[in-house]
């Protein structure tokens, strides 16, 4: 989702925008995690200003730690649904971890492990 608001995504960012505009008191939760996904393709490309732009994203979102907890939770999810990828896992078990409201995703897959926190707000 990071994505998508970050490099202003034709479509999925006004959704989100407009998700979050609805909520003036909406706290985001990201680990080092999130940070490693979002960095990949603006360092590879030496894209300096996608690196400042998410650099002051994530500059105002709340940063957790990512402890034995979470990753024996996700490694749980993975014995649990073998097609599911460490780093949803990961995501999802921090998510539920730091108990947060929702975790935001466009994979629909992830509600089938744990529907409470997950929500697709990019099918409205």
């Amino acid at each position: 989702m990071v994505i998508y608001l970050v490099e202003e995504h034709s479509i999925f960012a006004p959704l989100l925008e407009n998700y979050i505009f609805a909520q003036p008191d909406l706290i985001f939760v990201v680990s080092a995690l999130s940070e490693i996904e979002c960095f990949v393709m603006p360092f590879r490309k030496n894209n300096q200003l996608l690196i400042d732009k998410f650099c002051d994203w994530f500059k105002q979102a709340e940063s957790v730690l990512l402890g034995k907890e979470v990753f024996r939770q996700a490694a749980h999810f993975r014995a649990d649904f073998p097609s599911l990828k460490t780093p949803d896992a990961l995501h999802l078990a921090t998510a539920i971890h730091h108990n947060c409201d929702e975790f935001w995703t466009n994979d629909n897959r992830l509600d089938k492990i744990n529907p409470n926190p997950v929500k697709n707000i990019l099918t409205t």
